[in-house]
């Protein structure tokens, strides 16, 4: 009896095809998704970026304003440096934030990945951004309702919002960069605990003139006086000379210095997909 020959089974293997890389505009968005859900989950640093420059402004309204200014206009004077402070506050979380997704192995998960981890710093950076403009927001709100009342007009508000948006981008990519540079999340804390002392050496609490020599200079020539004094002008209509440039050109200084650092720093620390 014979046994009929089966017909071979022609076997193909295939691998199956590669992941096409997502576009670099794509995995911005995607950790900017990420980094705005942590916002959201994150109460804490968001109330604190808000609670303290309004316990800050009251002290400095209600404690210290009637001896700085005994005609009660104080709380006029100190809000435009209360709100880059409130900047300060909240942007400094953002090299903790950088420093923990570094060290936490996150983003040699995401370097697996088909898209652009670079991409993890812009999603920060913006994130940050849009937290302390609702962050402004709160405490220009808080300020109204203590006696703030600036005489500018819409197109001199919108100047002042844009001015404080430039000023929070600025902050905020240097940090992002400190995040990288710091070994650790506690590290990083610390470097962003230092710039916070900037606006108490400017003209946001009290006038330069009334500083001794040596230190009216130092505040007059550091970034921070002029990002004020323009802030400050806008809102209240008064003359601003060439603040506003200065304030713009160190702003822009930053953002450029700030973005190639970080760039490098990811780099060495991360590697290049």
């Amino acid at each position: 009896m014979s046994t009929a020959l089966l017909p071979e089974r022609v076997v193909r293997l295939t691998t199956p095809p590669a992941s096409r890389a997502v576009s670099g505009a794509t995995s911005t968005l995607v950790f900017i998704g990420r980094s705005l859900r942590h916002t959201l989950r994150n109460v804490e640093v968001l109330t604190m970026a808000i609670v303290l420059p309004i316990m800050l402004m009251l002290l400095f309204t209600y404690v210290f304003g009637g001896a700085i200014d005994s005609g009660g206009d104080y709380v006029n004077y100190v809000v435009p440096g209360i709100i880059l402070l409130c900047a300060g506050f909240g942007s400094s979380s953002t090299a903790v934030d950088v420093a923990d997704d570094m060290t936490n192995g996150i983003v040699d998960r995401f370097r697996t990945m088909p898209l652009r981890s670079n991409g993890v710093i812009t999603g920060h950076v913006v994130a940050s951004l849009t937290r302390n403009l609702l962050a402004t927001g709160v405490v220009i709100g808080v300020a109204l309702l203590v006696g703030f009342r600036p005489t500018g007009n819409a197109l001199q508000w919108l100047g002042a919002i844009g001015m404080i948006a430039l000023f929070i981008l600025a902050i905020t990519w240097l940090y992002a960069a400190l995040g990288l540079a710091a070994r650790t999340p506690a590290a990083a804390s610390g470097y962003g605990f230092a710039l916070l002392f900037l606006p108490y050496l400017s003209s946001a609490f009290v006038p330069t003139d009334t500083m001794p020599t040596w230190l009216q200079w130092i505040a007059d020539n550091q970034p921070i006086t002029p990002v004020i004094e323009t802030i400050r002008g806008l809102l209240f209509n008064t003359d601003i000379g060439d603040r506003a440039w200065w304030a713009v050109g160190w702003c822009l200084v930053i953002i450029v210095g700030a973005y190639i650092w970080t760039a490098i720093l990811f780099r060495r620390k991360a590697g290049r997909r």
